[in-house]
C-alpha cells in the first residue's frame, strides 16, 4: 500500500494518512522507495512557512481537489526500486529531500557520479539546492549506520554552519553578546557548539522554556541559560545580537523592550514556537530600524558557493557539521518508529511541543 501523510494547510496541528496509485515511469524517471527521514521542529517550519516560502509546491499532495492539504517536506535516505533511466541503476541510494511517504518519482537530470537533480516542472521555481539528490553509495566514507544522524543534524548543521559564518564575517555585529532563543533545538545547539570553539565569539546566551533549563545548562555550550519567563530580571543589557530560531512574539517583544537600543542585530531564523507567531513585524531597535532580516539558508549557500567556489564551500561546510554533529549526537536519544503510521501517532506531540529536546524521531519505514 503506497501511503503519504498529509497536514491541513490552514491548521497544520491537523493530519491524515492518504493512499496512492503508482503510475507508470516516464522516460528518463525513477521510482525511489523511501527508507529512513527524521521529523523536528525544523519541518514544523516548513509547515508554518509553507506558503510564505513555498514549501507545499515541493510534493504535491494526493486527492486534494480544493487544495486545502500539503506535504512536509523531510530529509531522508531512499532506494532506487524502478528506472526508466539509464544513467540510474535500480539499487542506487539517494539522500535529499522527499515527502513523509513511500515512495516518490523524480526527473533525474544532471547527472554525476555523485548527485542527480529532479528536473520535475513543479520544481523548478523552488530553490535549486532541495533539488539535488546525492548519490551516497559513490560517497567512500558512507556508512548506513550513520543515517539516522544524518537526517537528523546535517540539514540542521548546514544552517548552523551559514550563521556561524555570516557572524563571523561581520565581526559579531560588534556585539558582546549573541543570544540563541530556542536554545534546545538541533539548529541551536550547532550554532552555539560552533561558537563555543571560536575564542573570538562573544558570550553565548541561551533562552529556552523552563522545563528545558537543565538539559540545555548541562551541554556548558552557552555561558548563561535564562528561561523566557525571566529574561527582564537576568538578562544583561549590553550590545547584543539575537539569533531567533523560535518566532516567538511574545518573546520577541520581551527582547526588544529589554534590550532597547543595545540591539545591533536581528536574525530570523526558524519557527520552532510556530503556534505563537503573532504579529511578524520586523523585530528592530527604535535607534536601528534596519537591523533586522529573515535569514535563508540555501540563499547564503549559494551566495558561498558564488564566493569561494564549491570545493571550499564543502571542505568548510563539512569540517563545521562534523564537529557539530559529533557533539549534538552524543546528546541525543535517538526516538526510532516504524511507518508513516508512527508518524501519524507521535505528530501531535511534537505540534504541542511535548517531545525532550534531548530526542530526535526518525521514522523507518
Amino acid at each position: 500500500m503506497n501511503l503519504e501523510f498529509q497536514v491541513k494547510k490552514s491548521n497544520p496541528t491537523l493530519s491524515r494518512l492518504v493512499k496512492f496509485e503508482e503510475k507508470p515511469l516516464m522516460a528518463g524517471q525513477i521510482r525511489l522507495k523511501i527508507d529512513c527521514f527524521a521529523f523536528t521542529a525544523n519541518n514544523l517550519t516548513y509547515a508554518a512557512a509553507g506558503d510564505m516560502l513555498g514549501y507545499w509546491q515541493f510534493f504535491p499532495a494526493t486527492d486534494n481537489e480544493d487544495q486545502s492539504w500539503g506535504v512536509i517536506p523531510v530529509w531522508a535516505f531512499a532506494d532506487v526500486v524502478e528506472s526508466n533511466n539509464p544513467a540510474v541503476p535500480v539499487g542506487d541510494r539517494l539522500y535529499g529531500y522527499f515527502p513523509p511517504a513511500t515512495s516518490l518519482v523524480i526527473q533525474a537530470d544532471h547527472i554525476t557520479a555523485q548527485a542527480l537533480i529532479d528536473n520535475c516542472a513543479h520544481r523548478q521555481s523552488l530553490p535549486p539546492l532541495y533539488n539535488r539528490y546525492r548519490r551516497v553509495l559513490a560517497e567512500p566514507t558512507y556508512d548506513k549506520k550513520n543515517d539516522a544522524a544524518t537526517t537528523l543534524l546535517a540539514p540542521l548543521h548546514i544552517t548552523s554552519f551559514c550563521l556561524y559564518d555570516q557572524l563571523v564575517d561581520k565581526d559579531f555585529y560588534q556585539a558582546e553578546q549573541i543570544i540563541i532563543v530556542s536554545a534546545s533545538s538541533k539548529t541551536s545547539l550547532g550554532l552555539a557548539h560552533g561558537l563555543a570553539q571560536d575564542d573570538k565569539a562573544p558570550a553565548i546566551v541561551g533562552l529556552t522554556s523552563k522545563g528545558n533549563v537543565d538539559f540545555v545548562s548541562g551541554l556548558e555550550i552557552y555561558q548563561q541559560v535564562i528561561d523566557y519567563s525571566s529574561i527582564a530580571e537576568e538578562l544583561g543589557q549590553k550590545p547584543t545580537v539575537v539569533i531567533d530560531m523560535a518566532g516567538n512574539a511574545a518573546v520577541r517583544k520581551t527582547l526588544q523592550e529589554h534590550l532597547g537600543d543595545k540591539l545591533c542585530h536581528y536574525i530570523g531564523v526558524g519557527l520552532t514556537h510556530w503556534t505563537k507567531l503573532g504579529d511578524m513585524k520586523s523585530f528592530s531597535s527604535p535607534k536601528k530600524p534596519s537591523s533586522s532580516e529573515n535569514f535563508f539558508a540555501p540563499s547564503y549557500i549559494l551566495q558561498r558557493l558564488k564566493d569561494w567556489g564549491p570545493g571550499e564551500f564543502d571542505k568548510r561546510s563539512t569540517e563545521f557539521v562534523a564537529s557539530a554533529a559529533k557533539a549534538t549526537f552524543g546528546w541525543m536519544t535517538v526516538d526510532q518508529r516504524r511507518g508513516l503510521a508512527a508518524l501519524s501517532e507521535v505528530y501531535p506531540q511534537m505540534c504541542e511541543g511535548k517531545l525532550p529536546p534531548s530526542s530526535g524521531l526518525v521514522i523507518k519505514m
